[in-house]
């Protein structure tokens, strides 16, 4: 299963979900490969960090981000159980080559009506994409979600609404992610039974429940 998380919209938490889920994956035996399509390669950075920290690695961290990801990525997968794409915001072209590549795109959102308004632009390169790719799957997930805030239910109310539906299961805005992306690990490393690494547990689960 190839899983790309695109939204063109910068700072929506798409590496900080890309690295958990590719972890939350290889601690269950399954042989993944995370992609790093974006030119900033923050999760290349991630895992030269975790090797200064002589961590042991967990997953193939391979940087790609070019436009040519549609043609090269289902050869990585073919060594691979998952693979996942961390996409790039604002760059057309990868963006399309990302979709052409995907089995399941993941747009993460954050609880403000804004991040609604800017996955516009996502959502129509979707549309294109289904015309090759008509069995393409795709879900919004909430990440860096207060539970209780009022802005966080009216946009998961606002999103039930969509197409494509919301993942039930949601990303809190948590300490733990930051302190992770410092030191080159996964939240279930600094607190295996704390709140952040349940609900990457939880939201890897429901991946792994939609039928492809």
């Amino acid at each position: 299963m190839i899983v790309a998380l695109l939204n063109q919209k910068g700072g929506v938490g798409k590496t900080t979900l890309a690295l958990h889920l590719a972890g939350e994956w290889a601690r269950q035996g399954k042989r993944v490969t995370l992609i790093d399509a974006d030119p900033q390669g923050s999760a290349l950075d991630w895992s030269q960090q975790r090797a200064r920290e002589n961590v042991s690695r967990l997953f193939s961290v391979v940087g790609l981000a070019r436009d040519t990801l549609h043609r090269e990525a289902p050869e990585l997968a073919r060594g691979a159980d998952h693979v996942v794409i961390d996409g790039p915001p604002r760059v057309a072209g990868l963006m399309r080559s990302a979709l052409l590549a995907a089995d399941l795109v993941l747009i993460p959102v954050q609880p403000s009506p804004f991040d609604g308004w800017a996955s516009a632009e996502i959502l129509s390169l979707l549309g294109e994409a289904h015309i090759y790719r008509p069995q393409l799957a795709a879900r919004f997930v909430l990440n860096r979600c207060g539970a209780r805030t009022v802005i966080a239910r009216e946009t998961a109310e606002t999103l039930a609404d969509h197409d494509p539906p919301m993942l039930a299961a949601t990303i809190g805005q948590r300490v733990a992610f930051a302190d992770a992306a410092q030191t080159g690990r996964l939240v279930s490393e600094i607190a295996e039974q704390g709140h952040a690494a349940r609900e990457v547990t939880a939201l890897a689960a429901e991946i792994g429940r939609i039928a492809l």
